[in-house]
């Protein structure tokens, strides 16, 4: 099984398309009225469905983010620039990773983030294209009650690969894949994990658990697409999960 694609309903699915395309270096193709936009390899899709339009990013809905994992966040942080983007300085963020972020020209969040913790990365390639390698490599949800989620997770055949607290920010993350693989660390609160999470080419589902938090429905997020599911199914807060 495979997390396959992020359905999010937009406003102009063809323009959006094109900013991911060309600011993004995903490939695109268009599905009828809908566009789908990725990556070569197993990570998921974005699928950009028409009817939406007003996206609002408010901390107390479902859907927050997609994360997009790459060798060089630096590199492409400066390429946004160059193309008139608005894009956060990259920094590496406690122990978790070395990210910036930015919103598309609708409103969704993105976060780059770095395969390497700040200092840690390799020499640039300079024969590598700025999105070789590149993935999605989180689909971000928040959640009140982590359990809920678990019990869900585990339901479908999703392993927990990571758990990472960030108290200070009054949250914690949960990131759930379909894999066998096994983190380096048994810990699964270990910070030896995560530089290892960042390089998985596939994409895995991340919560950010806000304790007792009330969450509400995201009327742009539409579900997620699971190559292997066999029927719809819907988890306790609504959120479809999909055959692809």
């Amino acid at each position: 099984m495979r997390i396959s694609a992020l359905r999010l309903r937009v406003a102009d699915p063809s323009r959006l398309a094109e900013f991911y395309r060309v600011s993004l270096g995903m490939t695109v193709c268009a599905e009828g009225d809908a566009w789908r936009v990725g990556y070569p390899g197993p990570s998921a899709d974005l699928l950009l469905i028409p009817g939406g339009g007003g996206y609002v990013h408010e901390r107390g809905q479902r859907y927050w983010k997609i994360g997009i994992t790459l060798p060089d966040v630096d590199r492409v942080a400066d390429h946004l620039r160059d193309s008139g983007i608005s894009v956060s300085r990259p920094a590496q963020f406690q122990d978790i990773g070395y990210m910036c972020h930015l919103s598309d020209p609708e409103g969704f969040v993105i976060e780059l983030l770095q395969h390497d913790f700040e200092g840690k990365r390799p020499g640039t390639d300079v024969t590598m294209e700025m999105f070789d390698r590149a993935a999605v490599g989180q689909i971000t949800l928040r959640t009140g009650d982590i359990l809920v989620e678990n019990a869900f997770c585990r339901s479908l055949g999703l392993r927990l690969l990571s758990m990472q607290d960030v108290a200070s920010h009054g949250f914690d993350l949960h990131f759930y894949a379909f894999t066998s693989e096994v983190p380096p660390d048994t810990d699964l609160w270990a910070v030896a994990n995560r530089e290892w999470l960042w390089k998985r080419p596939y994409t895995t589902l991340e919560y950010q658990h806000i304790p007792d938090a009330v969450i509400t429905r995201s009327p742009d997020f539409l579900g997620i697409d699971v190559e292997g599911l066999t029927q719809m199914t819907i988890d306790a807060l609504g959120s479809p999960f999909l055959p692809a």
